[in-house]
């Protein structure tokens, strides 16, 4: 057994039509949709599936709740541009830029909330 990537991850939210719009002005990603009417947000190869919270879709989570996850997202966009898209936008950064370690290495990200409070951190690699 080898896992080689995430395909999506799903998100339990208590406004879906906020969400998307949230995470279209702020990451950039783009609605779609699928089997029969289900909504998700698709970013480079991945896509984040979103649940309407009292009305998941079976199989999920066990305790499916609105603001419960932290995301890290990669970006190639210098971060300082991203800092100044998202306060053009006027999403409130909660901290950084701050190093951090993510998966390939060093990382400086920033962190905000999106509208259920899930943490989202977008982050640089740097040099080690």
């Amino acid at each position: 057994m080898r896992v080689t990537a995430i395909d999506h991850v799903v998100l339990t939210v208590r406004d879906i039509d906020r969400t998307i719009a949230f995470y279209e002005r702020a990451l950039g990603m783009r609605a779609v949709t699928f089997a029969e009417g289900r909504r998700a947000l698709a970013f480079a190869d991945a896509k984040l599936n979103l649940h309407q919270a009292g009305r998941e879709f079976q199989p999920n989570a066990r305790v499916a709740t609105p603001g419960a996850i932290d995301l890290c997202f990669r970006t190639d966009i210098p971060l300082d541009d991203v800092i100044g898209h998202l306060r053009r936008e006027g999403i409130a950064i909660e901290l950084g830029p701050v190093p951090k370690t993510g998966a390939r290495g060093p990382l400086r990200s920033v962190y905000f909330r999106d509208p259920d409070g899930n943490l989202i951190e977008v982050a640089n690699e740097t040099a080690s």
